[in-house]
């Protein structure tokens, strides 16, 4: 279980980091390229990731 909550948390930090990047316009080819609100939106997203993979490796008692 702890690995696919590892595996869930990459992948939305992942997509975070990519909405991210489009959003300041490194990352071409989408309608979100160049769009600053993606970049907030990715922000968000990353840092969701982040708290993730805090949740699912924080140690138990």
């Amino acid at each position: 279980m702890r690995l696919i909550k590892n595996l869930l948390a990459l992948i939305v930090l992942a997509v975070g980091a990519l909405w991210s990047l489009q959003g300041i316009g490194l990352v071409g080819g989408s309608f979100m390229t160049g769009q600053s609100q993606w970049l907030y939106i990715g922000i968000v997203t990353a840092l969701l990731g982040l708290g993730g993979l805090v949740w699912a490796n924080r140690s138990r008692p």
